[in-house]
């Protein structure tokens, strides 16, 4: 979704970065074979994933929900060089697409693919991380915040996708639609959760930037 007209959105757009050449490939194959390519995080949001990952240089990264693994790539762009990413998706048929494009990258190797539910794998990682990026089912955000917030390390950043949701944060909301629910209570956590202090930007579909607060703030 785009808040903005779409010859400022276009201008912005055109005074940003440019998609790097192995994403513009996975981009396109992606909307070649693969089903909701909406899904993919794209080339203006994924420069603003890889700006905050420059500047957060993060040694130890996890993203939930990987889809095809743009967004990872993009986040691995700041990692650093002896870091880690863990990302996780429930979706099998994937994997192989992912690690094709993860291993053109160069640091493929850097990058561990997790298969299966994110509330399972998660308290099962022996690491803490510097940043964590969250664009996965919507019913389950509140979940895996709960799940994520003591393994963030002090300092370290949560980016959480499509939180204005269509605008449907703001519309009555049907009985029926547990995500906007969802969404509606994990915006709500965010802002009142004094563990961390979060800014909500209208970046596409709603990006939110939530850092942990350090132990002496």
């Amino acid at each position: 979704m785009h808040f903005l007209p779409e010859e400022l959105d276009d201008y912005v757009v055109a005074h940003s970065e440019d998609e790097p050449q192995l994403l513009q490939e996975l981009h396109r194959e992606t909307y070649q074979k693969i089903l909701q390519p909406r899904m993919l995080s794209g080339h203006y949001q994924g420069r603003i994933l890889s700006m905050i990952s420059k500047i957060v240089n993060p040694k130890t990264i996890l993203e939930i929900g990987t889809y095809t693994g743009y967004s990872a790539l993009c986040l691995l762009e700041g990692m650093q060089k002896e870091g880690a990413l863990h990302t996780i998706d429930i979706n099998e048929e994937l994997v192989d697409f992912q690690r094709k494009y993860f291993d053109k990258s160069g640091r493929g190797h850097q990058i561990h693919q997790h298969l299966g539910n994110a509330l399972n794998i998660i308290p099962e990682l022996n690491n803490t991380f510097d940043l964590v990026f969250i664009d996965a089912d919507k019913d389950n955000y509140p979940n895996y915040f709960n799940v994520i917030v003591d393994k963030l390390n002090p300092g370290g950043i949560i980016l959480s996708d499509n939180v204005l949701w269509s605008g449907k944060v703001i519309q009555p909301v049907k009985k029926d639609d547990t995500s906007t629910k969802a969404l509606l209570e994990y915006n709500r956590l965010l802002k009142e959760d004094s563990r961390i202090e979060t800014v909500l930007l209208p970046i596409r579909d709603g990006l939110t930037i939530s850092r942990k607060c350090s132990h002496d703030t």
